[in-house]
């Protein structure tokens, strides 16, 4: 079994509606009860980011997201899928549920 990260893409943060929420609350539970669900969460606006250069002798901290976008990601999940097939059709899901685009990626393993 693979994981998988799934990205929620927005224009903003905390965005959905009640509506949404109780979708993404039973999507949660679908994926809970298939055995898919390893993580999930929300996150916080970009504004509040702080990017973390550690690569001299002294870290640079420095406030704001790493990219000026119309768009960033506003939450994700952390699946387990058998294949990549597995993995697309619970993005679709994902994104049908939150109704938000999605990006779909394989996490690497060491």
């Amino acid at each position: 079994m693979a994981h998988y990260l799934m990205s929620v893409l927005d224009g903003r943060s905390n965005s959905g509606t009640p509506e949404e929420m109780i979708a993404i609350r039973a999507f949660n539970e679908g994926l809970q009860a298939k055995g898919h669900w390893v993580f999930a969460g929300g996150l916080a606006a970009p504004e509040s980011a702080t990017v973390v250069d550690g690569r001299n002798a002294e870290p640079v901290f420095t406030d704001g997201p790493y990219l000026e976008s119309k768009e960033y990601v506003a939450g994700f999940w952390i699946v387990e899928a058998e294949d990549l097939d597995v993995a697309l059709r619970l993005a679709a899901e994902g994104s049908k549920n939150c109704n938000r685009r999605v990006e779909l990626r394989p996490i690497m393993t060491a």
